[in-house]
């Protein structure tokens, strides 16, 4: 028995569902209907008013996203920037802290791609050293072994909540505490973790906190997010600055208080505007409801997948979320989801470069990442796994979806 919510209302009110069976959702979420209503007005608004006349008039729908990150977060809107990608807050983030040549930086394995080559960049350029946390026997970060690293070198913790190609969840709260009994500032990734898992920040302990709207929160593309701690956000200096991140003093500037200082003036505020319902609709069906579905959703179909011939299972995790991680014997990742496509069921393949690491350190060249949300319905698991099996060895058995 799932969670209980309204299945007819949350697909009724995402219309996608009536054309693909959206399996992809650790990528980017089907939209739901009042973020595409709200952002295609906006965009006709643009259109007749002008965009500058229209971000004028539609002032207070712009900066509901602070204010919708921040009740979603737990923290103060003046901690939350907003910015063009998760990939960008990350970045500034890293380039803003006060790094030094000698210090130790401590991440998890399980570091996306992206984040860790410009964690090797900056190294480099910095001569700084990477370390890679210890894990134990399900994968996830050992926070004693972790803490036994740390000296006076370490500058920086950067962990990752959840792996964008796993099921596990690292323990971040945990490292939290450890982070901040030493007084080392702590990055955490949360990409995949907000808007499918409760994330607080205040819980977790962290310095700063970097997401996107894309994935779990079924927000617009082009919208990421950076959660700076007001304590540390004076400590923190921007690689750049714009018009909204600084204060003009007459001849010289002063950087702005609190997060905006990461912040430009120019901004897509259609997406924005999006990005704030995204929030607010994700906040009104509840995080704990949603992810309890998401879970069962996911764990009958680890079940279900355990039992097709040729499926092999990566998850991993004391703790599993809603990514299902996958190979295939005789077959390639990329033959399997292409197939599944042309059958209208999207799925994505992982690859070694999106979490270096870990997938080398398994010997994993690629994945098939299959991710569930709350508005997917045990009929279409049912149908993913027919047509799996199908590809896989051509037959079809009763299912556990019920």
């Amino acid at each position: 028995m799932y969670e209980t919510l309204d299945l007819a209302r949350a697909r009724a009110e995402t219309p996608g569902v009536n054309h693909v069976v959206h399996l992809n959702n650790a990528g980017a979420s089907l939209a739901p209907l009042p973020v595409l209503d709200v952002m295609t007005a906006y965009l006709r608004l643009e259109g007749r008013v002008g965009p500058y006349e229209a971000a004028e008039r539609s002032e207070g729908a712009i900066g509901n996203a602070h204010a919708a990150l921040a009740s979603l977060l737990n923290c103060s809107r003046q901690e939350i920037a907003i910015l063009d990608s998760a990939t960008r807050a990350w970045g500034l983030a890293m380039s803003s802290l006060p790094l030094r040549a000698g210090d130790r930086v401590i991440i998890s394995a399980v570091e996306y791609g992206s984040n860790y080559l410009s964690l090797l960049h900056l190294a480099q350029r910095l001569e700084l050293s990477l370390e890679v946390a210890p894990v134990d026997a399900n994968g996830v970060v050992d926070v004693a072994g972790l803490e036994a690293m740390l000296d006076e070198r370490v500058g920086l913790i950067a962990m990752v909540h959840v792996p964008m190609h796993d099921a596990l969840v690292n323990p971040v709260a945990g490292i939290g505490v450890v982070a901040r009994r030493h007084g080392i500032p702590y990055l955490v990734d949360a990409c995949q973790s907000v808007g499918q898992l409760p994330v607080d920040v205040a819980e977790i302990g962290c310095d700063l906190l970097v997401g996107t709207g894309r994935k779990f929160l079924r927000g617009p593309r082009g919208t990421g997010f950076l959660y700076v701690r007001q304590d540390i956000a004076h400590r923190l200096v921007p690689p750049l600055v714009g018009l909204d991140g600084v204060e003009w003093l007459a001849g010289t500037y002063r950087l702005a208080p609190g997060a905006r200082r990461f912040e430009t003036w120019e901004t897509n505020a259609a997406a924005r505007i999006g990005l704030g319902v995204a929030v607010d609709y994700a906040l009104g069906w509840g995080i704990e409801r949603t992810y309890g579905r998401m879970q069962r959703l996911a764990a009958d179909l680890r079940e279900e997948l355990a039992g097709l011939p040729g499926v092999v299972l990566h998850d991993r995790g004391r703790e599993q979320c809603g990514t299902i991680a996958m190979s295939f014997e005789g077959w390639g990742e990329f033959e399997v989801r292409n197939a599944l496509k042309d059958a209208g069921i999207n799925t994505w393949v992982c690859l070694e470069n999106a979490a270096c690491v870990d997938m080398q350190q398994r010997g994993l060249s690629t994945l098939l990442r299959v991710s569930p949300h709350y508005y997917n319905s045990e009929q279409e698991l049912e149908r993913f796994c027919s047509v799996l099996e199908d590809v896989l060895v051509g037959t079809r058995r009763e299912r556990v979806f019920a």
